[in-house]
Parts: C-alpha cells; structure tokens; sequence
C-alpha cells in the first residue's frame, strides 16, 4: 500500500516522498519497507537510528530525513493504519456440517459456524458473525451482526450480545450469580433467573465472566472495553465507554457510570455505585459510593493524592517508630526529673 494512500485513508497529511508500505512495527524493529509511529517522547531518539521507512509523528517530532505522516493524535491514528494492515483470524466460512444447530435456531446465511460450535433452541446468530471452534450459544441466546465469539466462549441461555462485541477466548457470560439463602440446614441456593446483556461495541478479553442477574439484567454499556481475567458479578450495570482492566472483581448489583475507568486488580464492594468519570488506581479497594469524576487509590480508597503521600511516607515508617520509642523514653525521663525537683 502506497504511504500517500494510508494518509489519504486516514485523512492526514504526507510529508516526503512516497513510497510502498508492506506493514507496521515498532521503532526498534521496523525494516525500510514499513511504517512505525512515536506517540511516547520516551522513544524520541530512536526516530534517528530506526529502520522505519516512514514514520507516523506529530508535527513537532517529524524528522526531515524520512517521509513523515502528521498527525495531531499518532496513536489513535497508528492504531488506525494498524487495522489497514491486520487480517483477520480464522479462515472458515460458511457452517460446519460439524457444528450443532438447533433446528429452532436461526443462523443468517452470512454468519460463518466453525466446527464443534453449538448452537441452541432459539437461538438467533445475525450477519456476519463468527462464531469460533469450542463455543456454546444456549438457548433463546442473540448474537447481533458482525459479533466475534473466539474459541470456547460460553453464552448461558438468554444472553444478549450486540453489534460488533469482540468476545475472546474462554469468555462466560451469563454463568449463574453467586447468590445463597442461610437456611438451618445450610446455604440455599437463590436461582439466578435474569440475564445478561452486552451492548453493542463492547470488547471482552479471554476468561472473563460475567454473570447473570438474580432477577432482571447484568448489563455492558456500548462501547466498553474489558481486560482478561475480569469478574462481573449478578445485576452488576457497567455505563457506556468504561475501561476495565485484568483481575477486576466487581460484586453484585454495583453500578458504574460512563467513562468509568478501574485499573489492574481492583476490587469492587457490592450495592454501591460509582460515578461517571471516576478513575481508580491499580489494586485499590472501593467500598463505598464515588461521586463522579473522583481519581481515587488504597486500600480502603482514598484521593489519589493521599495515596501517593502515604505511600511515601510507608518505608520510613520503622525508623519513625524507633524514634518515637525514643523520644517517649525521653519525655518519661524529663517526666520523672520534674517530678522529683517538685518534692
């Protein structure tokens, strides 16, 4: 792909001669044929030692002894060029006469069923939707068009995925609630008879689960992304565009707005809600409602300022406590003197 035509693609502008583009990599490993970007100023000086044949810089950085694309935003519109590049995964198409479909399922023609998928009772699969090897749609389940479902995805009966969600490997959605009754006999189990929804644009990564609702919806607003390893509890709401990064466990009925941002391994207490906008740090403990747009860290949480002053003053605390075992000693002793010049 000629350089002229990425830029004319993604409507910035060339800089230099053009040249023919084979694909993208990195600063540090790309050869002349491909295109690599700089969006960090960290990686500022590998623009003079890289083997890039072209480059994808803000105006600023653009060095004259290459062809240069200027863009206002490098890496929102690398990621663009990376998609003119990537192909996609899976090779088949069509149905596998090694799949199982209900034969009160409806499968649009269009949709490609790869081998030892199955496909439930009532089940309805749209457009364009690709369902990988090893996967499991229940029944009465909706997969809307161009959905991707990777291998070994499980949708529990009644799950509702949108237009264009990405599901990645090993993704359960709609597994039963942890939900239990105290009876004298022992724990109850509370039947979990809602369902699950995700919205459209949502991107879930491999061995993520989220359940389904004890009554009503567990639902995914559009556009959200989920990391692997995510945990979403029975009636959880999660708003529109969050970022929900690895090892997140949210618990039951807990809301989170729009735009809500949670880091690697933060833990979520259920039956709060947490504003639009909030931002917490990796490994926090969130116990209570957040208002919006609140940047917060620790465990219990606390401003992210805080945080960051705690934790620096956390390894001085022994030497602090050794002085203060001091400096009690040495106000007992004072204690003591005044006390026997008063006799």
């Amino acid at each position: 792909m000629l350089l002229s035509e990425i830029a004319s693609r993604l409507g910035i502008s060339l800089k230099g001669s053009d040249m023919e583009i084979s694909g993208v990599n990195t600063l540090a490993e790309a050869s002349e044929s491909e295109l690599s970007f700089l969006a960090n100023p960290k990686y500022a000086p590998q623009l003079e030692t890289t083997g890039a044949g072209a480059v994808l810089v803000s105006a600023d950085q653009a060095p004259d002894s290459k062809s240069c694309l200027i863009s206002a935003n490098p890496y929102l519109d690398f990621a663009r060029a990376v998609q003119l590049f990537a192909k996609p995964q899976g090779s088949f198409e069509g149905m596998s006469p090694l799949a199982f479909v209900h034969e009160d399922a409806s499968i649009d023609p269009s949709a490609a069923i790869a081998p030892f998928v199955f496909i439930g009772r009532g089940a309805r699969v749209g457009a364009r939707v690709r369902v990988f090897s090893g996967s499991y749609i229940g029944e009465d389940c909706v997969v809307d068009e161009d959905a991707i479902i990777y291998p070994n995805c499980s949708l529990m009966a009644g799950t509702l995925v949108g237009k264009r969600v990405i599901l990645h490997a090993g993704t359960v959605l709609g597994s039963d609630g942890f939900g239990f009754a105290q009876a004298a006999s022992g724990m109850t189990k509370f039947p979990q008879i809602g369902r699950t929804v995700i919205e459209d644009d949502v991107e879930i990564g491999a061995n993520t689960t989220i359940d389904r609702a004890a009554l009503g919806e567990t639902r995914v607003g559009q556009g959200t992304k989920i990391d692997n390893l995510v945990q979403l509890g029975h009636n959880v709401r999660v708003g529109r565009n969050c970022i929900i990064v690895s090892q997140v466990g949210i618990a039951g009925s807990t809301t989170l707005g729009n735009g809500v941002v949670l880091a690697g391994q933060v833990g979520v207490a259920g039956h709060i809600n947490l504003g639009d906008g909030c931002r917490i740090g990796a490994k926090s403990g969130v116990g209570k409602d957040v208002p919006p747009g609140q940047d917060l860290s620790g465990i219990p949480v606390m401003s992210h300022g805080a945080f960051l002053r705690t934790s620096a003053i956390m390894p001085k605390l022994p030497e602090m406590k050794r002085r203060l075992g001091k400096l009690e000693k040495e106000l007992a002793a004072l204690r003591e003197e005044l006390a026997n010049k008063g006799k």
